[in-house]
């Protein structure tokens, strides 16, 4: 699949991935947060995209997410997913 048309394809995956992923997690409590997203939503984002861009394939299994540094250089700590739950895992 050509590069670009991947890129959008993946884009758009992880966004409703994400989102449904987000569904009633509390919003990012730091005050300076510029959006309701919950922790963890855009490292997660990116980690998603950055996988299926080299694999071509949703993870599986559970995976550990990079640590993160807040806007004041805080360190904000790995968390698990668990990739063979939804709403990463589709039905069979």
């Amino acid at each position: 699949m050509e590069s670009n048309a991947c890129e959008t394809r993946y884009r758009d995956l992880v966004e409703g991935l994400v989102e449904k992923w987000a569904e009633g997690k509390p919003p990012n409590p730091a005050a300076e947060s510029p959006s309701a997203k919950p922790s963890g939503y855009y490292r997660l984002s990116g980690w998603l995209f950055d996988y299926l861009m080299a694999h071509d394939a949703l993870p599986t299994g559970v995976h550990a997410m990079p640590e993160g540094i807040d806007r004041q250089g805080r360190v904000e700590p790995s968390f698990p997913v668990d990739f063979s739950q939804p709403p990463f895992k589709r039905g069979d």
